[in-house]
């Protein structure tokens, strides 16, 4: 009889509500559109600027990640798996004759991109450009300390089928960036619940993923940034450039800031 007023009372009051794990992490910020100042505009607007740079642009909205980035004149950054080097140079035009940019690239990525890259670090706007060639779990050289920001751009989740050591990579990034100094990431959107699991196939990462981490390595979120995301992907077709075809510059990216 005890038994059967212990169910009764137990089922008035309820059962314990189940929880479920959050497909996407929470943001310190609310995501909300970004205002493009007006000397990164003149930046994107250069008449020097290649059309191949050009034809990039409406997909990539690079004023808008310069401005969330907070890059500025005077700055010294990274540029972090430049590959061919469109956001490197414009990391260069930005931060102006008085800053710097560190561009890293591994002996992998070198092979693929070729002259490319030497021919845009030829060009005089990228004289305030360091070339380094070095592998991304020390990605930066001992003089490269008090870093303003480092940014990599679709990338990180390549350091995952590529076996990085990525805790070895973001503590170096942590060790090279100033107090308050901004960890700037844009990677392909995964569909909830994929985690790491497309990072070849599709390359593509769960932001939760991503966010874990880095976080993990002593960066704080500061704020995400909507401009670049897609809610009609399907997130379930390969974005890379050899095999994005028309739909380059289409998927679902997360833009994320970290700072130290």
């Amino acid at each position: 009889m005890k038994l059967v007023i212990v169910a009764l009372l137990l089922a008035s009051c309820g059962a314990p509500a189940q929880t479920t794990k959050a497909t996407e992490p929470p943001t310190t910020t609310e995501a909300k559109p970004v205002t493009v100042p007006a000397n990164i505009q003149a930046t994107i607007d250069a008449a020097d600027r290649d059309a191949d740079d050009r034809a990039l642009d409406a997909g990539r909205h690079p004023g808008e990640m310069l401005a969330f980035f907070g890059i500025g004149p005077g700055m010294t950054v990274a540029d972090l798996a430049a590959g061919r080097g469109y956001t490197t140079e414009l990391l260069a035009r930005t931060v102006g004759d008085t800053g710097k940019v560190y561009a890293e690239n591994s002996k992998l990525l070198l092979g693929f991109v070729g002259d490319d890259w030497t021919k845009r670090l030829a060009k005089p706007v990228l004289k305030n450009v360091v070339r380094v060639d070095r592998e991304l779990e020390d990605p930066l050289p001992p003089e490269a300390k008090n870093l303003d920001a480092v940014v990599m751009v679709l990338f990180y989740h390549d350091t995952y089928w590529q076996k990085t050591d990525r805790a070895k990579m973001n503590a170096a990034i942590l060790a090279a960036l100033k107090p308050g100094g901004v960890y700037g990431i844009v990677d392909h959107s995964a569909r909830a619940g994929a985690g790491s699991n497309d990072v070849k196939t599709f390359h593509r990462i769960e932001q939760s993923e991503l966010v874990s981490d880095v976080t993990k390595a002593g960066f704080k979120l500061v704020g995400e940034a909507s401009f670049l995301r897609n809610p009609s992907d399907s997130r379930d077709w390969n974005d890379s450039p050899r095999e994005a075809g028309s739909r380059r510059g289409t998927s679902d990216r997360f833009v994320l800031k970290f700072v130290k």
